[in-house]
Parts: C-alpha cells; structure tokens; sequence
C-alpha cells in the first residue's frame, strides 16, 4: 500500500510525491524572484547616487567667451586640482564629481584670473552651472 501523498507511477522515474512538487514550486518562485531582483540592481546603480557634474562659461572683461583659458578644479578634501581648456564658445565642464566633496573652481587667461567659486557638497543638484568672468 502506498501513502497518500504519493502518486503511483510503473516508470519510477516519473514518481512524484506532495514534497516534491513543493520544492519544484519553491524553486520555480526563488529563480523568478532572482530574475526580478537582478533586473533591478543596473537600474539602481543607473542613477549614479553620489555623483554631480559641474559646467559652465568663461567670459572676458567684455563679456566674450575665452577660447583657451585654464579652468582649475580644486577638490577640499585632498587638494588635488584637475584642469580644463576651455573651448570655443568658452565652455567647460568636469563630470563625476563627488557629491559629497566641496571643490573650488576658478580660470586664468593671459595671466589674469577668475574670482574663485564653491561646489558645495549641501548643493544637491546634479548638474552645476558656474560661469566664471576674467577681469
């Protein structure tokens, strides 16, 4: 006689019983979950938490754009300095900041310089517009 949990089959390879399909089920539902869970960790790392981007201008006593200035890039926490040319239109921009670093940003031209600007890292955007005017 045989439990009641159990289905008789004549191939044994085919026999199943009640804890088995359970397991089945079990298992069918945890892949289905790691599948859903996995579609969401790139989504979340997509965001890019932390992180800020600062751009702007840099204009002469005129008002022009300077082409070819030195845009300077000071980090607060290790006083490192990263530099950008700046472009035709007088364009910079540094990208991947910290955003919980204060950084400094200033620009000299021909020997004259820029009043220096804070990034603070209290400023929670995550695109920065700083334009900076040589005098």
């Amino acid at each position: 006689m045989t439990p009641k949990h159990q289905r008789w089959c004549s191939d044994a390879s085919k026999r199943t019983t009640a804890a088995g399909v359970r397991r089945t089920r079990y298992a069918g539902l945890l892949v289905a979950m790691m599948v859903l869970l996995a579609g969401l960790v790139p989504a979340a790392g997509a965001q890019n938490f932390g992180i800020k981007n600062l751009q702007g201008k840099v204009f002469g006593a005129d008002n022009a754009a300077i082409n070819g200035a030195i845009v300077y890039l000071q980090n607060s926490r290790n006083n490192d300095i990263k530099t950008f040319i700046s472009a035709k239109d007088g364009a910079y921009q540094f990208a991947g900041l910290s955003a919980d670093t204060d950084y400094t940003v200033w620009a000299a031209y021909k020997g004259k310089k820029s009043g220096s600007k804070t990034v603070s890292s209290f400023d929670s955007r995550k695109q920065v517009y700083i334009d900076l005017h040589i005098k």
